[in-house]
C-alpha cells in the first residue's frame, strides 16, 4: 500500500529529466519505494528541453534535489555538467542516475545493470552465448557493455550505420581488450535462416515496433523456437509477437525499467530496492 507523503520542511525531492517526459512510470514505482520505507520524499517528472539541460542541473543543485534519474534526450549531454561518474558511465558515455551529495553531482548508469538482471530472470547462465543486438544507440551501449561483462562468446551488432557499432568497440577497447573479437558489426541483410542457427539471444535496442505498423527489422518468421527474443519497447511488439508464437521465450522492456529504477533507488537511498512493491505499483 501507498502511504501519502505528508508534505514538510523535511521532504526530499527526486525526479526525472527528459523531453518528454508525461509519459514517465518512474514516479509510480520510485513513490511506492520511498513509501514502503516511510521516507519522506516526493518523485516528480521535469520536462527539460535540451536548451534548458544546463539551467535544469543548476536548479536541481541549488534546491537540493536529492537524486535524478535521466531519460532521453539527456543521458549523453548531462555528462559535462557532473562532477563524478561512475566506471560504467566512462564507458557507456551516457548516464541516467545522479546522486546530489550536497551539490556534488556523480553519475551512473543503471540500464546496464537492469538489463542484465531482467535478463538472467529468463537466461540465468549467459557466459558463452551467441546475442543479436538490433541497434547501436545509447540503449545499446549500455546493454552490451553488460553483456560483455557477463562473459557472452559473441555480440552480433547490426546498425543501418556500422560505424556507429565501430565506434562502441572503440569505446569499450579500455574495459576489454579482447572486444574486437566479442562484438561483429554487421549488416541487416546478413540476417538469414543459416546465420540465425548461431545465435542463441535476440535483442531489440531500437524503438522499431513502437508502432504496430513499423516495417519489421528483418523476417521475423526466420526466428527459432530456441531463441531468447527481448525487446526494451514497454509493450508486446510484432517481433515479440512472433517469437512467442513460435514458443520462443520472450520478454518486453519493463522487467529493465522495475530493475534500472530499482538499483538508482539503492543508489540513493543506500537501502535495498522493495522490487517486489516496485513491480507491482508499475504493473498497475
Amino acid at each position: 500500500m501507498i502511504i501519502p507523503v505528508d508534505i514538510s520542511g523535511g521532504t526530499e525531492v527526486y525526479g526525472i529529466f527528459g523531453y518528454p517526459v508525461k509519459h514517465s512510470k518512474s514516479p509510480q514505482f520510485q513513490t511506492a519505494a520511498f513509501s514502503f520505507y516511510k521516507i519522506p520524499a516526493v518523485y516528480v517528472p521535469f520536462e527539460v528541453k535540451p536548451e534548458d539541460l544546463e539551467n535544469a542541473v543548476k536548479g536541481a543543485k541549488a534546491l537540493n534535489i536529492k537524486g535524478l534519474n535521466i531519460t532521453v534526450p539527456h543521458k549523453e549531454n548531462i555528462i559535462p555538467f557532473l562532477n563524478e561518474l561512475s566506471e560504467e558511465v566512462k564507458y557507456i558515455k551516457a548516464c541516467n542516475t545522479v546522486k546530489n551529495i550536497d551539490g556534488y553531482l556523480i553519475g551512473y548508469n543503471t540500464d546496464e545493470y537492469g538489463f542484465i538482471t531482467s535478463l538472467k530472470e529468463l537466461e540465468p547462465f549467459l557466459e558463452g552465448k551467441n546475442v543479436l543486438v538490433l541497434g547501436a544507440g545509447g540503449a545499446s551501449r549500455a546493454i552490451v557493455f553488460g553483456l560483455i561483462k557477463e562473459g557472452v562468446n559473441t555480440i552480433y551488432q547490426v546498425n543501418r550505420n556500422l560505424k556507429r557499432v565501430e565506434n562502441i568497440i572503440e569505446d569499450f577497447r579500455g574495459f576489454n581488450r579482447l572486444v574486437e573479437e566479442i562484438i561483429k558489426p554487421i549488416p541487416y541483410s546478413h540476417i538469414n535462416e543459416n546465420f540465425l542457427k548461431d545465435v542463441d539471444i535476440i535483442v531489440n535496442t531500437t524503438s522499431v515496433g513502437l508502432k504496430d505498423d513499423d516495417p519489421w527489422l528483418f523476417d521475423y518468421n526466420l526466428i527459432q523456437p530456441k531463441h531468447t527474443v527481448v525487446d526494451i519497447i514497454y509493450k508486446e511488439t510484432p517481433l515479440l509477437k512472433v517469437a512467442k508464437d513460435k514458443g520462443c521465450k520472450t520478454q518486453d522492456g519493463l522487467p529493465m525499467l522495475l530493475y534500472q529504477g530499482a538499483k538508482a533507488f539503492e543508489i540513493w537511498t543506500g537501502k535495498p530496492a522493495p522490487v517486489d512493491i516496485m513491480r507491482e505499483a508499475l504493473l498497475k
